[in-house]
């Protein structure tokens, strides 16, 4: 019958509901949230679990899917999460942060509705309120490429997610508390790998299994708080095939160092001695080592993994190195059909240059992190939510940070309130990030993949656009600086929405390394954004408001 949309359900794991419909395919989640007493590190804490799983489940999704989650809040704070990597296109409403969302309250529920769109790859979700994301709450997210399009590689044996953390056996509560008194995080206590580490006592179950001479794909990602992570596999190389959304030139690694918030998918053969072998994550730039390793099995395996272990590099030079052997696929295809390469962003003018210097306060013994001398602050009311009522001139002004920072921003006031760009529909900028401190920065943008054009230890004057990489960088969501560094990231901002551009330290998020690129489209139009969703929760300012007049075609 015209016009008469079916639709049939078939039940998946986690939680989940396949819905067939005459538009792109549905995947529905019901995901509760609550507390539980795990001991990843041998002492027992309190961890955020997603339907009783540390880390929460795994997201297993194709380009173009619709992914509706029903998130149950079953703690005692406010909860949100974010889809890290997701573009959310024309949808900020389903981003997930403080500057879009409201928080979902204890004892309510929300439900995420977003397309995967013109998407492939491998990302995480994670909690954006408070310092939640200490104690669980995140977990994998994969999008599969549509049978139609060719992938650069054969199908592997199997798919595994790997997420790893920097852990501390402090509450979150605990942690946000010493944030809050103006003192910093200190090392952490450990690394986990999949919520756990191998004690190497002969009983420890294999967080993987292989079998001889196949090839299985791994996704390897650093959901931490801190550390940056160095990955590898004992007697094992890896083929890196795909980085956050792209197809990569398929070069063989030892070792790779996962920077904060950061996806690698590699291909792995299982063509070793059959016995048991280490994956082993590692804190790289600390004085002191801390390891996790996790055991991988062959399936005929006959002994245990070996007690040597891979020693993991030393100094960022060689990480620094690394990131520059990374380069795109320009003849493979992503989500369309067409070779990633056909997108010529080394030809595009640049309209907007804006310089991002972090700096660090402890004036009146409060800690606050800043960019170019403005530390965030969340407003009740989310920005977007604000923007779109019509209010946002009570709650911020645009553009209150200077696109280039004055010479001794390092050492100059801190400013503490909401940071809101205005960003023009459509422009190509570019966005430098340059770090004056003796630690490492991993940065993130929402609702984009960008291209890191360059890393480079130093300061970034324009004379340094000559060393850019306008042909093939990655395409990618997060993006490191090294100690006394810089990096230079290109990107063209066509998705309407607001979008949080932040550090993934989430100490430093949470005091204020972070701000908004506000993308208002001039049409107003649903060709270019979505309308607020019906079951928008509302908080704030607009809470009895009436609801604005809907965007039209």
């Amino acid at each position: 019958m015209a016009g008469v949309m079916f639709m049939v359900l078939l039940c998946l794991s986690a939680g989940a509901m396949l819905g067939v419909q005459g538009e792109d395919p549905y995947l529905f989640f019901t995901w509760n949230v609550t507390y539980g007493t795990l001991s990843p590190l041998g002492v027992p804490q309190q961890v955020i679990l997603i339907n009783d799983q540390f880390p929460g489940p795994n997201i297993n999704s194709t380009s173009n899917n619709n992914i509706v989650i029903n998130v149950f809040n079953n703690i005692d704070e406010p909860f949100l999460l974010t889809w890290s990597g997701i573009q959310q296109r024309k949808n900020s409403w389903q981003d997930g942060v403080l500057g879009t969302n409201c928080p979902i309250l204890p004892g309510t529920n929300f439900t995420y509705h977003f397309q995967v769109k013109d998407q492939i790859g491998s990302y995480i979700y994670y909690p954006t309120t408070g310092m939640h994301r200490a104690a669980g709450g995140f977990g994998g997210l994969r999008i599969n490429s549509r049978l139609l399009i060719p992938v650069p590689y054969a199908d592997p044996e199997d798919d595994y997610t790997v997420v790893l953390n920097d852990w501390y056996t402090k509450s979150h509560t605990a942690l946000q508390k010493l944030l809050d008194s103006g003192r910093s995080l200190a090392r952490p206590d450990g690394v986990l790998i999949n919520g756990k580490n191998a004690m190497g006592d002969g009983k420890d179950e294999p967080l993987f299994t292989m079998k001889p001479e196949k090839t299985y794909k791994y996704r390897i990602c650093n959901a931490g708080l801190k550390n940056t992570l160095n990955f590898r596999i004992q007697g094992h190389t890896m083929k890196l095939v795909e980085m956050e959304g792209s197809h990569v030139v398929q070069n063989v690694y030892e070792s790779l160092d996962v920077h904060v918030g950061q996806c690698f998918s590699v291909l792995v053969t299982a063509n070793q001695a059959p016995k048991d072998y280490y994956m082993m994550a590692s804190t790289r730039f600390n004085k002191q080592v801390l390891t996790a390793k996790g055991i991988i099995r062959y399936t005929n395996g006959k002994g245990p993994a070996s007690p040597e272990f891979p020693e993991a590099p030393v100094g960022w030079a060689w990480s620094l190195n690394q990131f520059r052997s990374f380069r795109w696929n320009l003849t493979a295809s992503a989500a369309r059909p067409n070779p990633q390469g056909s997108y010529h962003y080394g030809s595009i003018n640049i309209t907007r240059t804006i310089k991002l210097v972090n700096s660090a306060s402890r004036e009146g013994g409060k800690l606050r992190y800043a960019l170019n001398g403005v530390s965030h602050v969340d407003p009740e009311t989310p920005l977007k939510i604000a923007e779109y009522y019509g209010v946002a001139d009570k709650l911020f002004k645009y553009d209150t940070m200077q696109d280039s920072p004055q010479a001794n921003i390092a050492h100059a006031k801190i400013v503490s309130q909401p940071n809101v760009l205005n960003l023009t529909f459509r422009n190509f900028v570019e966005i430098i990030f340059e770090n004056h401190e003796k630690s490492m920065q991993s940065y993130h943008l929402d609702g984009y993949s960008f291209f890191a054009v360059a890393v480079e230890p130093g300061t970034w004057t324009p004379e340094k656009r000559k060393h850019y990489n306008l042909l093939d960088a990655v395409s990618r969501t997060t993006v490191q600086v090294f100690p006394k560094s810089w990096a230079a990231i290109l990107l063209t901002f066509d998705n309407a929405g607001m979008w949080n551009i932040r550090s993934e330290m989430w100490e430093r998020a949470y005091l204020g390394q972070q701000l908004y690129a506000s993308v208002l489209s001039p049409a107003r139009s649903l060709r270019d954004e979505y309308n607020i969703p019906d079951n928008t929760l509302l908080c704030g300012l607009v809470k009895d408001l009436p609801k604005p007049e809907p965007y039209s075609v």
